[in-house]
């Protein structure tokens, strides 16, 4: 599957849209998390617990955003962004969204027209 967030895709050709496609998770911070954050705040430098579960929370987003577009027929998402909202005091929600669509090779489409028009 190919995610893109342009609006097109590099010697690809839109044939259909099939429209809005989105993944989600809503992930809380634990307390032993939030110990070792506190400490690393007080300290400085990068809160590598957080950095990790962020990650597989944009991961798992991802992969049912996917799944969702795999549902509808396509082959590609463009247009995807991240969105991200506090839910409650500790656990946040991430969010992906795109376009679902169907591509094909931009040089398979100009044959296809050119075989049309007798080249």
């Amino acid at each position: 599957m190919i995610v893109v967030t342009t609006p097109d895709i590099a010697g690809k050709r839109i044939v259909k849209s099939l429209g809005l496609v989105r993944g989600a998770t809503v992930r809380a911070a634990n307390i032993g998390r939030d110990i070792l954050a506190i400490f690393r705040n007080m300290v400085g430098g990068e809160i590598e617990e957080y950095t990790k579960m962020l990650a597989e929370s944009r991961e798992q987003a991802l992969d049912r955003m996917i799944e969702a577009a795999q549902k509808l027929g396509a082959n590609a998402v463009v247009c995807a962004r991240y969105g991200t909202s506090n839910i409650s005091q500790g656990a946040a929600e991430i969010l992906i969204y795109g376009t679902a669509v169907i591509v094909e090779d931009a040089d398979v489409a100009e044959r296809a027209v050119g075989f049309q028009e007798g080249r």
